[in-house]
């Protein structure tokens, strides 16, 4: 039995996948959160968000991704980043769950991964959870009713958490598997009722197929001056560097706060929504997204409440650190309309950096920005990968390599190439730590971040007096209004200025250790940053 909007030629049954119980197609939010309630899913929270939690998987499970070695996409896919699965594995998988998914109820959402209908991506995610497709429906883009009489989709993702994988008879490594097939063109995800999952197969999916078009995909927040796209600014980061905080600024206007594409006409979100981190939010530093926790249709994942109040904690990570919630764009007040913006004016690349050497904002050459944006230095923060208990210092190439299915250079050199031809500024901007490293400095003071980049996505920055970085080569402001003076030298934070200067040299060392691995893809200029 079958329920709610969808195409009557593109029905389960016609993808084969028979013998389902009830299917319920494109409901809206309400029938969802009803749905969701019903099933014992999760709670009716203040406001009518919905509160749930994930199980033992509160994270991304990275190393249980897979991607089908087929020959179509053997020597363009990435694999020192990305395990392969054989086909025979997959298929043996894909008929194991539709076996599993027998019998039970499902949920249907037939959606859009792209704001440019020229670049879009149209995605049908099946859900064994009724709050999977709340969430999903928030975080991509929905299409209008009548649009839904004739969607095809092009990808299919399949989610069950109950069903268990077996390493030995499907090629993966746990009994948890995200596996993606592009010439079956079909996601399977199982053993996780962590919801980013869905999130982030769509966002490694565009990451495999925009750049093929000269589409720059990119793991970063954007907005633009209020009224004017043309002064697009894009924020490049991984989970807690600062995306989607920094990006919602109330005097712009905001595209997105975790994944675009930059084409020949400028940038545009993937998603439709937004996927917040709620630890130690607050209405004095984020008003607008702490609003969205009680705000009809929020998921809130993972945060521990009053039983009888419904009142969310967010200091209490006893489930984890990385509690988040999900609701759509339209719930921040400045918004974009229609999610798309100009050509970047300024790129700001976030680094969250436990070391405590780098400074809070540094402006760089077209080369410095793409050996920085190779690099991806930033710190893994907590709770935001299964088995992550404090901030660790990492690489994370593009800042987002879990979701690069091709090398890196192909994204780098993608990126040169359009800040070449559109002119843009390049700021690397350290929300980390200040005055020592993780434990023993403090963190860099939000108020002194937004000035600073208030400061360069005006221009009033570039007219400051820069010194040399006698590290890492970029120029540092000397003063900016607003700011203290000694923030802008981190050396100058620290009790032992000793201290400091080895703990420079050693990350140094770890940039060029780290880097090495692309010295035989990269142009002599980016290459000469490199070893100094």
């Amino acid at each position: 039995m079958t329920f709610g909007r969808v195409n009557p030629k593109k029905r389960l049954e016609d993808q084969g996948i028979e013998g389902l119980g009830q299917v319920h197609y494109n409901l809206l939010e309400p029938a969802l959160i009803e749905a969701a309630i019903g099933r014992k899913e999760g709670t009716l929270g203040q406001g009518g968000a919905f509160l749930v939690e994930t199980g033992k998987h509160t994270g991304r499970s990275p190393k249980d991704k897979f991607v089908v070695q087929t020959p179509s996409v053997n020597d363009t896919i990435w694999w020192e980043n990305n395990a392969p699965m054989t086909p025979e594995a997959f298929d043996v998988l894909h008929a194991d769950m539709l076996a599993h998914m027998k019998g039970r109820d499902y949920f249907v959402q037939d959606l859009f991964g792209g704001a440019d209908p020229a670049h879009r991506l149209d995605v049908r995610v099946v859900t064994e959870l009724a709050w999977h497709g709340l969430f999903i429906r928030h975080l991509l883009r929905r299409p209008s009713r009548e649009a839904l009489d004739s969607f095809e989709p092009d990808f299919t993702i399949i989610n069950c958490p109950t069903f268990k994988a077996d390493p030995d008879r499907h090629g993966c490594r746990s009994d948890t598997v995200i596996a993606l097939n592009f010439d079956a063109k079909l996601i399977l995800i199982g053993g996780s009722e962590y919801a980013g999952e869905n999130k982030k197969s769509v966002f490694t999916l565009l990451n495999y197929m925009l750049p093929e078009k000269g589409i720059m995909p990119m793991h970063c927040s954007a907005n633009h001056a209020p009224g004017n796209p043309v002064d697009t600014a894009i924020f490049f980061g991984l989970s807690g560097t600062g995306k989607t905080t920094l990006s919602a600024d109330p005097s712009r206007t905001l595209i997105g706060d975790d994944e675009h594409g930059w084409s020949e006409r400028g940038t545009f979100n993937f998603e439709g929504g937004c996927y917040a981190k709620t630890i130690n939010l607050s209405p004095e530093a984020e008003p607008e997204i702490f609003a969205t926790t009680s705000k009809f249709g929020t998921v809130i994942e993972n945060m521990v409440f009053d039983p009888d109040t419904k009142e969310l904690d967010f200091e209490n990570d006893s489930l984890t650190a990385n509690m988040r919630c999900a609701y759509p764009l339209e719930y921040i007040s400045n918004a974009s309309e229609t999610a798309l913006g100009g050509h970047p004016k300024n790129i700001i690349m976030l680094t969250c950096d436990a070391f405590g050497v780098l400074p809070p904002i540094a402006r760089l050459t077209p080369a410095q920005a793409m050996y920085h944006f190779l690099s991806g230095f930033t710190s893994k923060v907590a709770g935001t990968e299964r088995g992550v208990t404090e901030p660790e210092p990492t690489f994370s190439t593009c800042f987002g390599a879990p979701f690069m299915p091709r090398r890196p250079e192909v994204y780098g050199n993608l990126l040169r190439e359009k800040i070449a031809k559109h002119g843009a500024t390049c700021w690397l901007v350290n929300t980390g730590w200040t005055g020592g490293a993780y434990g023993t400095g403090s963190r860099m003071p939000i108020r002194a971040t937004r000035s600073l980049l208030t400061a360069a996505l005006d221009g009033s920055l570039s007219d400051a007096d820069f010194r040399k970085d006698p590290n890492f080569g970029f120029d540092v402001p000397v003063a900016v209004e607003g700011v203290a003076d000694i923030l802008l030298d981190p050396r100058r934070t620290w009790e032992d200025p000793a201290a400091y200067d080895a703990q420079a040299a050693r990350l140094v060392d770890m940039f060029a250790e780290n880097f090495a691995q692309y010295a035989a893809h990269i142009d002599e200029d980016v290459k000469a940053i490199a070893i100094g």
